[in-house]
C-alpha cells in the first residue's frame, strides 16, 4: 500500500511539470499543478514537525529531507515507529 500511494504522489509531482511544458486540457494542468503545490507545502509542514523522525533516517540527511518533502508522512512515519 506504502509503495502505490508513493507513486501516486510521484505521478502527480511529474504530471503538474509536465503539464507546464506540453499542451494538456487546461482544466486538468492547473488541477495538477494546484494539487502538486498544496501537496508540497503539506510536506513542508511535516518536515518542520517531525524533523526527529527525519533525522533517523540510515543514510545522508539531505536525502531524508528531500525524500519527505516527496513521500511526507510516508517516509517518516516509519522511521519514528522504528525508534
Amino acid at each position: 500500500m506504502n509503495t502505490y500511494l508513493k507513486a501516486l504522489c510521484l505521478a502527480i509531482y511529474v504530471l503538474a511539470a509536465i503539464g507546464a511544458y506540453v499542451m494538456l486540457p487546461s482544466s486538468v494542468t492547473s488541477a495538477l499543478q494546484m494539487v502538486a503545490i498544496i501537496l508540497l507545502a503539506a510536506h513542508t509542514l511535516e518536515l518542520i514537525v517531525a524533523f526527529k523522525s527525519v533525522k533517523r533516517y540510515p543514510g545522508p540527511l539531505v536525502d531524508s529531507i528531500a525524500l519527505t518533502l516527496l513521500f511526507g508522512l510516508l517516509h517518516w512515519k516509519p522511521l519514528s515507529r522504528a525508534s
